[in-house]
């Protein structure tokens, strides 16, 4: 038998390969972000079953839309970023930012709202720092999809724990502009009642940060911010231990099959007999 590679760790990619990055500024280009808005849904409904969202009229009603948006949620696998920039688009409908190790792999990214960080060295990362928080002063339709842990840590790991970038670009964009809304959403891949997963995003309750209220503690403030996101992603895994997805909305949802449909025709016509014959 093959033995299993040693799949995370705690070292970030461009600081273990010592990889360095050339700094490519985030665009919005038109024809682009059409062509990707198609492959990387097609990339992701190819994939999963559904995608589906829950409390997104709080992103809606909560935050203030004056400003630009950060929004961050936990890191584990590949899909992370594809379900990050579907949800940015299809979901939020915000114009895509989003950081990415090694972007020199996947340069047409920059031309989607992506931009690169190296972190090889603390000075070559905080220079994608300064430059996201300058670019979110710009725009307040932005918004920035991070993954405030900093590196991809295994499912459901705890405890969470937050680097302090997150909270640097948001102090300096609140200081410039007067605000900027934070929004954490946690994101959990499961299987329910069909043969592909689902990806399952809640929003959790926008923090809105304002030049009067941005004067705090750094470190605290990321502390205090991981602990209340580990306990609404804690919130979603028990609900759905419970067997409760209630409230979730479709981004997507496959189409079935035929002999799907019709499996789920003969169930409910069986179902429908007993609930019957138990009046």
């Amino acid at each position: 038998m093959e033995k299993s590679e040693k799949l995370y760790s705690n070292i970030a990619p461009t600081r273990l390969r010592n990889r360095k990055e050339k700094m490519r500024k985030a665009q919005n280009r038109p024809f682009w972000t059409w062509l990707a808005d198609r492959i990387l849904f097609r990339m992701l409904s190819h994939r999963f079953y559904a995608l589906r969202i829950k409390n997104i009229e709080t992103f809606e009603q909560k935050r203030d839309k004056r400003y630009p948006c950060i929004l961050y949620a936990p890191h584990n696998n590949w899909w992370d970023g594809i379900v990050g920039y579907n949800l940015m688009r299809r979901a939020f409908k915000v114009k895509s930012r989003m950081m990415i190790e090694e972007l020199n792999r996947f340069p047409l990214f920059a031309l989607i709202g992506a931009f690169p960080v190296n972190k090889a060295s603390a000075q070559e990362a905080m220079k994608a720092l300064v430059y996201i928080a300058d670019d979110l002063t710009k725009d307040p339709e932005l918004g920035f999809w991070i993954f405030p842990q900093g590196i991809v840590r295994p499912p459901n790991y705890r405890p969470i724990e937050f680097q302090t970038g997150m909270i640097y670009v948001a102090q300096k964009v609140a200081k410039q502009i007067g605000g900027i809304n934070l929004v954490p959403v946690a994101v959990n891949y499961t299987f329910l009642r069909e043969d592909r997963p689902e990806c399952l995003a809640e929003v959790g309750e926008p923090i809105v940060i304002t030049a009067e209220n941005c004067n705090f503690d750094r470190h605290e403030f990321t502390n205090k911010l991981a602990k209340d996101f580990e306990k609404l992603c804690d919130k979603q895994l028990k609900t759905f231990s419970e067997g409760e997805v209630t409230g979730y909305e479709y981004v997507f949802r496959q189409d079935l099959p035929w002999n799907r449909k019709l499996e789920k025709k003969l169930k409910n016509i069986g179902l429908e007999n007993i609930e019957q014959n138990n009046l």
